[in-house]
């Protein structure tokens, strides 16, 4: 049995910029919380490995000795701390404080960027600001900042690293005050005692690197910011392209349905007699040509119906309480007469609940794939419905089950695309227009509802429909 998973959200764009200039644009919110989160995750890591370290020093001092690392006293375990205690922060801002002029992800991830900077200074005086590669982790923090802030906001971290590197390269050459260090790097493997003249030397090739860094990577940055600005706009004109392409085919099959109405109306007239007597050869024509005619006139109204429902997603305002169990009986008494012409009979076993939805849209949905179950059935078949509710997770989910011919394996990730549909489907209903389950895909992603379709050919085919957000009646909404 094959089996598919079938979720859809409405089209967004996965890298957007904040509104503003080309220039001057940086990321939106919620790409930033996306980062914010990864750094957090990165923070973790970086602290797991300050522990890691830590506790190596308590277990093999005589290693560490041999690789010139000695006497680190307890600034590892005080930096280990305080990114601790500001991750949590971090996650405490983003999860459960809600949004506000002091509180955005902007703020977040700025003292993010200081925190970490004031971190690193320490890292750097520590370990040895010319003997040890420690000074190149500040390009991360400048690069970082050109990606994510605008391009005055990334200069301004720019010139904080290097006024933080410049202030460490003081503190250790002495010339103003001198602050004490653990001396991570031994002497016998780095010279600590900094001469006026190579402080000069690694400050001024240091800051001028840092600012170096930050030039070319927000040229880049700005190149690759115009560039998806032109994707947007593009995006936005093919949106609109396809909204008049929507429109104009809606009006040509409004053109198209009138005159169709009028031959079928004309065909009725005359088999009815009111034309006065035709052979039977004619009659069977006539038959045929209306049955034809009804075809053309159910794909138009499908096509109708797709169109409503793409402009109907747009709009989220009429969303409202829908009972579920309502709407299953109203599609079930529509589509009983096309089932007991079959002989197929449909069973229930339902526990009724309420989705957050807009009705006629799962009214379609629901109506669309009980149509299928039973046009894709054998004749004096069942078709089974049921629905279970997952009270912990507050969801439901109803399955409509048929004992048809079944989805063969290769045609199932194509059913919900427009006008599909297998041979083999068609040999069984030549009536399909291949747009029944195109309205089933566009009714769930307006809807947030997902689907999973399970089906063996020549047995049948299980469609389970995941309601999100619902509740159960109370007693006043049941009666």
């Amino acid at each position: 049995m094959a089996t598919a998973d079938f979720s859809w959200s409405k089209p967004g764009q996965q890298f957007t910029l904040a509104e503003g200039k080309t220039s001057g644009q940086k990321l939106s919110d919620e790409i930033l919380v996306d980062n914010i989160r990864w750094f957090i995750v990165f923070r973790w890591a970086v602290i797991g490995s300050l522990v890691f370290f830590q506790i190596f020093t308590l277990i093999a001092p005589d290693t560490l000795n041999q690789l010139g690392i000695r006497n680190q006293q307890d600034w590892p375990l005080i930096l280990t701390v305080i990114l601790s205690a500001a991750n949590f922060a971090y996650i405490y801002a983003l999860d459960f404080c809600p949004p506000s002029k002091y509180n955005s992800p902007s703020i977040n991830i700025w003292v993010q960027i200081i925190v970490d900077l004031l971190c690193l200074s320490v890292v750097v005086h520590y370990v040895g600001s010319t003997a040890t590669p420690a000074p190149f982790f500040y390009i991360l923090h400048v690069a970082l900042a050109c990606i994510f802030f605008s391009t005055l906001e990334s200069f301004f971290v720019a010139i904080v690293v290097s006024t933080m590197y410049t202030i460490v390269l003081l503190i250790e050459s002495g010339m103003f005050f001198q602050v004490p260090h653990s001396i991570l790097i031994d002497p016998h493997y780095s010279n600590e005692s900094l001469n006026q003249g190579r402080v000069l030397v690694w400050m001024v090739a240091l800051d001028t690197l840092f600012l170096i860094v930050w030039y070319v990577v927000s040229r880049l940055t700005l190149v690759v910011r115009k560039h998806e600005q032109h994707l947007r706009e593009a995006y936005e004109q093919i949106n609109q392209a396809q909204i008049a392409k929507d429109q104009y085919a809606m009006l040509m099959t409004h053109q198209l349905k009138a005159p169709l109405d009028a031959i079928r109306s004309k065909i009725n007239l005359v088999k009815g007699g009111y034309c006065g007597r035709v052979p039977r050869s004619i009659e069977d024509v006539l038959v045929r040509i209306d049955k034809r005619g009804q075809g053309m006139s159910s794909l138009i109204l499908d096509v109708l119906r797709l169109e409503r429902l793409k402009t109907a997603g747009r709009n989220t305002e009429k969303m409202e309480d829908v009972d579920i169990s309502t709407t299953l009986h109203k599609c079930i008494d529509k589509l009983e007469p096309v089932a007991n012409a079959r002989n197929i009979k449909m069973t229930l076993s339902m526990q009724n609940f309420i989705a957050f939805g807009i009705p006629d849209q799962i009214e379609i949905l629901l109506e669309n794939i009980l149509s299928n179950a039973i046009n894709y059935s054998y004749d004096n078949a069942t078709v089974d419905i049921a629905s279970v509710i997952d009270v912990k997770n507050d969801t439901a989910t109803m399955t409509i089950t048929d004992h048809g011919i079944g989805i063969e394996e290769k045609d199932l990730p194509n059913i919900f695309d427009e006008y599909f549909y297998s041979p083999r489907a068609v040999m069984h209903n030549q009536s399909s227009s291949g747009i029944g389950l195109s309205l089933v895909k566009i009714a769930a992603a307006n809807n947030n509802i997902q689907l999973k379709v399970s089906s063996e050919s020549g047995l049948g085919t299980s469609f389970s429909i995941i309601f999100p957000n619902i509740r159960i009646p109370t007693d006043n909404e049941q009666n």
